[in-house]
């Protein structure tokens, strides 16, 4: 069964299944730039409303079988919610958590259809940076002078990426300045939603309480597609549309975040952020190849040095830290009590 070999992957086989779920979010960009007619807002919705029914059929058969394996816990006294879907309805961080998912994939769509695959996912490739800051004045987390150095090289890349496309623009009155701020404040949403999440899941963990990231994915899901409902009416898209965002839903959010999590229990904390940038590099590429979104001089200069030193501060890291523990998960901190 697929899912007992889930529960037991070796280092080598999470490393490999890890980038198969980059390279499944990084279809996004790709595909949305296939749509014939959907709106902004109603994108969001078909995208996070398939999302959320995904996981309403994954997780119970998930959790089933991770409670044959004894990887999760089989306590007869869980409600309904919390017994077949993860749900915690009690737990004030699962709901904020949710929150955070929510805006997440509500602002990544919106993002992409203001600017191009390129901008939106160089700024969302500043999550790690952005969780390091918020986990220092948060929780008092001490940041590496590694990390202060990632942080002002990162800086200086998104620095020059933009400026010259604001210098472009004012030499090109056809050069939509707009839609480049707009997509790029939205994208930033992500990572900061993302910081925030992640924070709030290891504070979570280190009182003892045990959040699942994947239900709170569902919840997240949930949220955003009733939050956008109301502006995605009336539906434009085409059946091919709905059919696209049905896609990215299942293949593209519900089935590669679940294997994030699963993944994240054989690798630790650095390996999986290191992996995780290789979505901002196939993302482009798919972007580039897959329709015709090539990126300019300045985003390929400047996207290189933010991922260049995302990627040696995370490297650095991984080095340093061997002892760094895993990303906790609720099925993983059951087995261990």
């Amino acid at each position: 069964m697929p899912f007992r070999a889930l529960s037991r992957l070796t280092h080598t086989q999470a490393v490999f299944l890890m980038v198969a779920v980059t390279l499944m979010w990084s279809i996004a960009g790709v595909v949305s730039r296939q749509l014939e007619s959907a709106a902004r807002f109603e994108v969001t919705f078909w995208r996070s409303a398939f999302t959320a029914l995904s996981l309403l059929i994954i997780l119970p058969l998930w959790r089933a079988a991770d409670r044959a394996n004894g990887v999760l816990s089989d306590d007869a006294g869980q409600g309904v919610l919390q017994r077949h879907w993860g749900v915690l309805p009690r737990s004030r961080a699962f709901w904020v958590s949710g929150v955070c998912w929510s805006v997440m994939f509500t602002a990544f769509m919106l993002a992409l259809t203001f600017t191009t695959v390129a901008n939106v996912l160089i700024v969302m490739s500043l999550g790690p940076l952005l969780t390091a800051l918020v986990a220092r004045f948060t929780i008092g987390q001490r940041l590496a002078p590694r990390t202060w150095a990632a942080i002002v090289a990162a800086g200086a890349g998104i620095v020059y990426m933009y400026g010259s496309q604001f210098l472009q623009a004012f030499a090109d009155p056809a050069f939509d300045t707009a839609n480049l701020i707009i997509g790029s404040l939205t994208a930033l949403c992500v990572p900061i939603a993302g910081a925030i999440n992640w924070t709030v899941v290891q504070r979570s963990q280190t009182h003892g309480e045990k959040i699942d990231l994947v239900p709170s994915v569902l919840l997240g899901g949930v949220i955003s597609s009733l939050v956008t409902l109301p502006l995605a009416m009336p539906f434009a898209a085409t059946g091919s549309d709905v059919a696209w965002l049905a896609l990215l839903g299942l293949v593209q959010l519900a089935i590669p975040c679940a294997l994030a999590v699963v993944c994240a229990r054989s690798l630790k904390a650095p390996e999986v952020s290191l992996l995780a940038l290789l979505e901002v590099i196939f993302g482009i590429l798919l972007a580039w190849v897959g329709a015709g979104e090539a990126p300019g001089t300045a985003v390929l200069i400047g996207g290189t040095v933010v991922i260049g030193a995302l990627f040696t501060n995370e490297l650095l890291g991984w080095r340093s830290r061997g002892g760094t523990p895993r990303i906790q998960t609720l099925q993983a901190s059951q087995n261990t009590d």
